[in-house]
């Protein structure tokens, strides 16, 4: 890693902890001896950059301080545009264009050895079953907008076995698989967290009532249980395996 780059992911590492952080730990994740990450310390606060703390100790980073806009590693530039081509390649129309503009944004503040690195990144999110995801009749669009704001929505929907009904849904995240899109959502009728497939929902209205109950939580609580409900899949198949 170049030393440039180096102090840069010092000043990364400290602004996503809340807490003090051992010289040690950074030295650990950075894959340099004590000593050098002592230097880069001294080197940064030399050049302004707001680091508290002491050997033996651990280091913050004062609130407030911020780096100077896209200042990218390698690695993070690779990372971005390995995203935005998966974007581009599995996104809705909306994302896909979104995803080109952001390119153009990030290409043109970056220099041009950098610029150059970035858009020749040798890294794609290659899918060996690519299939056409099935169109969906709504904007998915309004699902995002709905879930920074929270509103409900009300859908019809069908299911696999063909029964339709109408749902008011608390829109959490919107999942975009290989063969599918899905909305994560906790169902009103159902009680409960339900994934619903965008090319089954008929028709889908935002309403100006939202949801109280914070969307990150919400979303966080579902995970545990999909988590669990995997797990508990994955220990089932193990052992119908065994027995077989």
């Amino acid at each position: 890693m170049r030393r440039a780059d180096r102090l840069l992911q010092i000043v990364q590492v400290l602004r996503r902890q809340r807490g003090p952080v051992t010289a040690d730990a950074i030295a650990e994740e950075l894959e340099v001896s004590v000593r050098t990450l002592y230097r880069d310390i001294v080197s940064l606060q030399s050049t302004g950059v707001p680091i508290r703390g002491e050997a033996g100790v651990g280091y913050v980073l004062e609130d407030g301080y911020d780096l100077p806009p896209l200042m990218f590693t390698s690695d993070e530039l690779e990372a971005v545009m390995m995203g935005l081509r998966h974007v581009q390649d599995r996104g809705d129309e909306q994302l896909i264009r979104t995803a080109s503009d952001v390119i153009a944004k990030i290409s043109a503040v970056l220099s041009a050895e950098a610029r150059d690195e970035f858009i020749e990144a040798p890294l794609y999110a290659a899918d060996v079953r690519r299939e056409p995801v099935p169109s969906a009749c709504i904007e998915l669009g309004d699902v995002r907008r709905a879930m920074r704001r929270q509103n409900k929505l009300k859908i019809a929907y069908t299911n696999g076995n063909g029964a339709a009904s109408e749902r008011v849904i608390w829109p959490l995240t919107l999942a975009f698989f290989a063969q599918s899109r899905m909305i994560v959502a906790w169902c009103e009728l159902r009680e409960d967290f339900r994934a619903f497939r965008t090319d089954r929902v008929e028709q889908l209205d935002v309403l100006e009532e939202r949801y109280r109950e914070n969307r990150v939580i919400l979303r966080e609580r579902w995970w545990k249980i999909e988590l669990a409900r995997r797990e508990q899949a994955a220990a089932d198949k193990a052992a119908a395996a065994k027995s077989a």
